[in-house]
């Protein structure tokens, strides 16, 4: 158990140190949107909290909740609790990421839109993703078998990676206020270098920050199984 509880604080103690130099770099990413990156001719200064927000929902759709559908299919297929660890880490910083995005979207959205909400395909699609995980994290904290938990877990993780590739193409198949996509898209971004450089660093930072509390957490779920399989013994 000693050995195992060591090498849980080893690697909570990488996260820190990935969170802490991701969140050194948030506050350079604010510094350069506010004071060095050009104000958007029709938005104004609203849309700064772009910088924010696409960052956030890149994080928790593709990187946070992708991941928790690509890790969930392989533990199926291979039975390896670490995919199982991952997959449950993924997911709960998908949420902390998802209410980011949820968040600033809306704050966006009113002086632009004139409404906070709009029941859009895409809208409506990641709002359904943000609910789906937050069923996946109750199911796991309602089962204590973890062979069963996972196995669960993960049907729900591999359907709802469905979702993920379908949000990104609503914009397209459906009428909507949300806007296309301005980077991923076949022809090139459609963003001045200036913005188009700070948003890439932005969604850089916030991979950084996605790793370092993902290694957090799966640091703690290391140390919480050891601290179990001491009692049982």
């Amino acid at each position: 158990m000693n050995t195992d509880l060591s090498a849980a604080r080893r690697v909570i103690q990488r996260g820190r140190v990935l969170v802490l130099l991701g969140l050194l770099g948030e506050a350079g990413i604010f510094v350069r949107a506010l004071k060095f990156t050009p104000v958007e001719a029709t938005q104004g200064l609203a849309q700064k909290i772009f910088y924010l927000h696409v960052p956030a929902a890149w994080s928790a759709l593709f990187l946070s909740f992708g991941l928790v559908g690509v890790s969930s299919a392989l533990f199926l297929w291979l039975e390896d609790p670490r995919l199982d660890r991952f997959a449950a880490s993924s997911a709960e910083v998908g949420i902390a990421f998802g209410t980011v995005m949820l968040t600033t979207g809306p704050i966006w959205a009113k002086p632009i839109w004139g409404t906070w909400w709009s029941w859009d395909m895409r809208l409506s699609m990641t709002l359904l993703l943000y609910l789906l995980f937050l069923g996946y994290l109750a199911l796991r904290s309602a089962n204590d078998d973890r062979g069963e938990r996972g196995r669960y877990s993960a049907v729900i993780g591999v359907m709802a990676l469905v979702l993920v590739p379908f949000i990104h193409l609503t914009v397209y198949l459906f009428r909507t206020l949300h806007p296309q996509p301005i980077v991923l898209k076949p022809s090139a971004p459609s963003l001045p270098p200036e913005m188009l450089i700070t948003l890439l660093s932005a969604i850089a930072v916030a991979g950084l920050l996605y790793l370092g509390f993902v290694t957090m957490r799966y640091g703690i779920t290391l140390a919480r199984e050891a601290h179990e399989e001491a009692r049982h013994e």
